[in-house]
């Protein structure tokens, strides 16, 4: 019976690239996977044919001959170009291998997997707005396992090291046949470390590790926002049997402020002014974030909500030389605790047609008698 064309077998044109190549068999191979189809026999027959087409098609020698004589260019005798040893001339073991390495821990490419790296660790660092404004640079215990010292981290009592694991050689990892390709796993005698401690460390007891309290120097930049993350590379938990170590992320969270309210690089503060000043207009003083006053002129006849921007009074950008701006938000207040002179006066006050003189009160107030008249039509 004559064979099915490899490129119509995968799906794909004669001028189709690696990568098109590469998608179609890894569409077709999960398909007809024996695993996926345990009820169909032919499963397993389309699966070897897919990985037979792809074992040509990827390979330009290969490929170029397929081209040229097309399945007669690996029967008969004639092998072709860089023929292997799984069924009908072809390696199967390297198609699956280079499709499936993902799963099998990276395949022969991989190469031994070794000790693990050392665990990352997190800290929650609270600041004030006032160092996120300025920097700082603050001191921070945590509790973590670090190398042993007596046996520099390897596990093995001084004097000894550690032995080659015998039953995966070294490699970390072990091989078996299913079918008619290869799986690799995790050695199961070493643990994929390729090594045997039989001598172990009497301090660490063979962990190559130890827990203990570290203080580290941290430097927090300007400009930090809440949620900023600082990346210490290494200073996470030890490896195992001297692996490398994980890392330490500090994650900030700023506090509350009594006067600022912060949004990105800009500062809000909402500053109370007495009601004649809002009336008659002066000048008053504000505090700044860096600890300073700035003074604003009032102007005559301001209301609660007006702002005023403060150029360069705000945030610092994180790594950068840009300031953001502060703006202040008045609030008139409402005078309270009046002595008897102070009331005779806004009693005038009003005698004399205060009511006239508010131009948000008389404006609502219009609108409203507007809206009943409309009603009442």
């Amino acid at each position: 019976m004559a064979k099915t064309d490899y490129y119509e077998l995968l799906g794909v044109g004669k001028d189709a690239d690696a990568a098109t190549l590469k998608k179609a068999f890894r569409k077709k191979a999960m398909e007809f996977h024996p695993d996926r189809n345990p009820d169909n026999p032919e499963a397993e027959k389309k699966f070897k044919e897919f990985g037979e087409a792809y074992d040509v098609l990827k390979d330009p020698d290969k490929r170029a001959a397929y081209d040229r004589y097309g399945h007669a260019a690996f029967e008969n005798g004639m092998g072709g170009p860089g023929g292997g040893a799984g069924a009908g001339g072809f390696d199967f073991s390297d198609v699956f291998e280079e499709f499936f390495g993902d799963f099998m821990g990276g395949g022969r490419r991989g190469g031994r997997r070794g000790p693990a790296r050392g665990s990352d660790l997190r800290f929650n660092m609270e600041i004030s707005l006032e160092d996120a404004y300025n920097g700082k640079t603050d001191q921070i215990t945590i509790p973590t396992s670090v190398s042993c010292e007596p046996c520099s981290g390897s596990g093995a009592e001084p004097g000894s090291s550690p032995e080659a694991c015998s039953t995966c050689g070294g490699a970390g990892k072990v091989r078996a046949n299913q079918g008619f390709f290869m799986v690799e796993r995790t050695c199961p005698s070493c643990q994929g470390n390729g090594q045997i401690i039989t001598n172990p460390c009497k301090v660490c007891r063979g962990a190559g590790k130890v827990q203990k309290e570290k203080t580290l120097q941290v430097k927090i930049p300007k400009g930090v926002e809440e949620g900023t993350r600082i990346r210490l590379s290494g200073e996470g938990e030890a490896g195992a049997n001297g692996a490398p170590s994980g890392d330490l992320y500090i994650f900030l969270t700023i506090k509350p402020h009594v006067l600022f309210k912060r949004d990105a690089d800009l500062l809000f503060c909402q500053v109370p002014i007495p009601m004649a000043t809002a009336t008659l207009g002066g000048n008053i003083e504000v505090p700044t974030i860096e600890g300073k006053r700035a003074r604003i002129k009032i102007p005559a006849g301001t209301q609660s909500g007006r702002q005023f921007r403060l150029k360069g009074k705000g945030m610092p950008e994180l790594n950068g030389g840009f300031v953001g701006d502060m703006i202040i938000e008045t609030q008139v207040e409402t005078p309270v605790n009046l002595t008897k002179r102070q009331k005779e006066l806004m009693e005038e006050f009003a005698a004399e047609g205060g009511d006239t003189v508010s131009p948000q009160s008389e404006g609502f107030f219009t609108k409203v008698k507007e809206l009943w008249d409309d009603l009442t039509e």
